[in-house]
């Protein structure tokens, strides 16, 4: 793979290189075909150390650093997210990168001094109005003076004896490895901090592909999803998983604010909502924020009353993260239209009086009137349904009554599915009766200038690619959501089934007269603890519990149960067993629960340890089967079982040219006995490993 060298701008302070180097080790380790060179630029800043920072300029910290970038003299520079003025200068674009330090400020002594030390009317030096109110809400008679300079030459006047005492952000003092000069922490609820604190930002040129796709490994697609109207219960299933996983959510009026319920509890609420001639917030700055969230990190979801493409203004949102290369994708929802007619009887359609209606706003931009005459009417998109068999019949006629013959058509089948497929061509060639149209699948027309567009699918680390998931229905949502982050189209095909073996029921009473329980996947403890609470065991009774990775012990978290034992780095059945290896189990009685495809390798280990072990199988897998499974170009593979039900439904030449992705090397071994080539093993054997592998190869690869 060829390396990619670029060139990095950081502040010259102890501090920007520290945190500038970390975090180009942490982009090496991810993309190991990178190379980084760092440059170090002065910023007014810098040069100026007498100003006072509540008064100093937005870019005060970043202006020359950004020069450089524009003018080509770097490709990108580093900075302290919080240091990112807005709005950006035209001609750069940026994102946070996602490993924050701690965001809290902290006050900070002369060595060997405490809090209780502190005279009544301290002197303290801050660098923000914020800082200001804090030492006075903590202090009512302190003295306020400005501080300036590096973190060291701030630390210097401290111990001096310039100040008694500074406020500052914990993160510089822990990445230069000063936090043990931390003489209190301050809570965030005593004093929130900037949404940048403790992220570093990246800038670069807009037209950098190198730096583009970089990106796209690290921004999540933004969600867009209707609402519905009127009640929370037409808001669709997708829409409120969309909101479940949200991390930000800008949403609209028109809407029953009972859906925002179903938002984690950490998730922030934005409401930018509109109405008629009362704009709160600006369509412009609509944009901006959902692209600049985006750049952030976060997972956002657009939330627009009823449906987000009618009246919605959803093509101004969705052209500027084209624009911006960043990926989204679109979930249709329940409009007003079909709520008002269908919800009341009063019937759009029926065989015996309507074929059809037309749908439009007598608004025009700037809320000017436009008129709904027949002569406007004419002009509007035409959608047929049930009518792909005489499809050239009606092109025909609106040919004779004098359409343009360029006119475009979008032929449209299984829409909404994950097969859906488009026919793309002009009303001249529908006349020809041309080939395409003759599919089975269900299909509507859609004619006019509406069906020239099409969102744009290539963006993100993925770029549309179509990813057949094949892990069982367990760990399928958390898939399903981590490739559509990454701008891929998951294509949900479960081809194992997992059932529990009820005869372990019988077992359950003995739970307390065993020392440890081993369960090795998040399948196996959902299965246990479903039988636990319906046998009525008490959970105080458990023994200790051993798990094989992270996802094994969350699965835990819900009951408040925290694992004893956890592999600290390899996530599988094999780095458990390097860890019990190290430890002595002579005399102890052990519980193993599993499921039968699951090897003899940890009650080897264990009984080798002196351990007295039970070896019970738990659930058992099932194939699952379809008619047919959909066109892909990547597949995931989180079992040997999975593996194999694949091979037995389509046979291993199907892979042929195919992406084949893993969980863990198991999985990859299974594909080998079969004969099939693996083309990514996942860093880490859990699913957002896999997924941030898959991500990372793809990034890559362009």
């Amino acid at each position: 793979m060829k390396t990619v060298n670029l060139k990095v701008g950081t502040r010259g302070s102890q501090l920007a290189v520290a945190q500038a180097h970390g975090a180009l080790e942490q982009l090496r380790q991810l993309f190991n075909n990178f190379s980084f060179e760092l440059i170090k630029i002065e910023t007014p800043g810098d040069r100026d150390l007498t100003s006072d920072l509540k008064s100093a300029p937005a870019d005060f910290f970043t202006r020359d650093l950004d020069r450089a970038v524009q003018a080509g003299e770097v490709d990108l520079a580093i900075h302290s997210a919080k240091d990112l003025p807005d709005p950006m200068p035209v001609g750069l674009d940026w994102f946070w990168l996602p490993w924050r330090e701690d965001p809290r400020d902290a006050w900070v002594l002369a060595e060997g001094r405490s809090m209780a030390d502190l005279p009544c009317n301290p002197t303290v030096g801050v660098s923000s109005e914020r800082r200001d109110l804090c030492a006075l809400k903590r202090f009512p008679n302190a003295i306020l003076k400005p501080i300036r300079g590096s973190i060291i030459a701030r630390m210097e006047q401290l111990d001096r004896g310039d100040y008694d005492g500074v406020l500052m952000a914990g993160a510089a003092l822990k990445r230069l490895g000063l936090e043990g000069r931390i003489t209190e922490w301050i809570e965030l609820n005593e004093l929130p901090v900037p949404p940048g604190q403790g992220y570093l930002a990246l800038t670069f040129r807009p037209d950098d592909q190198r730096l583009l796709r970089l990106r796209s490994y690290f921004v999540k697609s933004v969600r867009f999803a209707g609402a519905g109207v009127g009640s929370k219960d037409y808001c669709t299933w997708g829409g409120i998983k969309d909101l479940q996983r949200a991390d930000i959510c800008l949403y609209d009026v028109l809407m029953d604010d009972e859906i925002l319920g179903f938002l984690p509890e950490h998730a922030e609420r934005v409401f930018v909502g509109k109405r008629c001639g009362d704009h709160c917030v600006t369509q412009p700055l609509i944009t901006t924020l959902i692209a600049d969230y985006a750049r952030q990190g976060k997972r956002v979801v657009r939330l627009k009353g009823g449906d987000p493409g009618l009246f919605g203004r959803l093509a101004e949102e969705t052209d500027e993260l084209e624009r911006l290369s960043l990926p989204y994708t679109v979930r249709a929802g329940v409009s007003a239209l079909t709520v008002a007619t269908t919800g009341t009887g009063m019937l759009l359609t029926r065989r015996t009086s309507s074929r059809g209606f037309c749908t439009l706003t007598p608004r025009a931009a700037g809320g000017e009137v436009a008129g709904v005459s027949a002569e406007i009417r004419t002009q509007l998109p035409l959608v047929l349904f049930m009518s792909i068999k005489i499809a050239p019949a009606m092109a025909a006629q609106l040919l004779d009554e004098g359409w343009d013959e360029a006119t475009p058509i979008a032929v449209v089948f299984n829409a909404g599915a994950d097969d859906q497929h488009i026919l793309r061509l002009s009303l001249a060639q529908l006349v020809q009766e041309p080939a395409g149209l003759e599919c089975k699948d269900p299909g509507l027309l859609i004619i006019g200038s509406a069906a020239a567009g099409m969102f744009r699918s290539d963006l993100g680390a993925l770029q549309g690619r179509r990813v057949l998931l094949t892990c069982s229905e367990a760990i399928m949502e958390k898939a399903i959501c981590r490739v559509v982050d990454f701008g891929g189209r998951p294509l949900p095909r479960p081809l194992i089934k997992l059932l529990p073996c009820h005869e372990i029921q019988g077992r359950l009473a003995e739970l307390p007269s065993y020392d440890w329980l081993v369960l090795t996947s998040p399948a196996a403890v959902r299965f246990f603890m479903e039988m636990v609470l319906k046998s009525g065991v008490d959970l105080r009774h458990l023994p200790k519990i051993m798990t094989c990775g992270p996802g094994s012990a969350r699965a835990f978290a819900p009951y408040g149960i925290l694992p004893d034992l956890t592999p600290p780095m390899i996530y599988s059945a094999e780095g458990l067993a390097e860890v019990l290896a190290e430890m002595d189990f002579s005399g102890q009685r052990v519980l193993r629960l599993r499921s039968e495809l699951a090897g003899s390798l940890l009650a080897d280990v264990l009984r080798g340890k002196g351990a007295l072990v039970h070896d019970e199988l738990l659930y058992k897998n099932e194939f699952v089967h379809y008619p047919e499974l959909p066109e892909f170009e990547i597949v995931f593979f989180a079992s040997a079982s999975a593996v194999d039900s694949y091979v037995e439904q389509a046979g291993a030449g199907s892979l042929s040219g195919k992406f084949v992705l893993t969980i863990g090397q198991p999985t990859a071994d299974a594909l080998v006995q079969h004969g099939i080539h693996c083309d990514c093993v996942a860093d880490k054997a859990t699913v957002n490993g896999a997924i941030e592998s898959l991500a990372r190869c793809f990034a890559m690869r362009e």
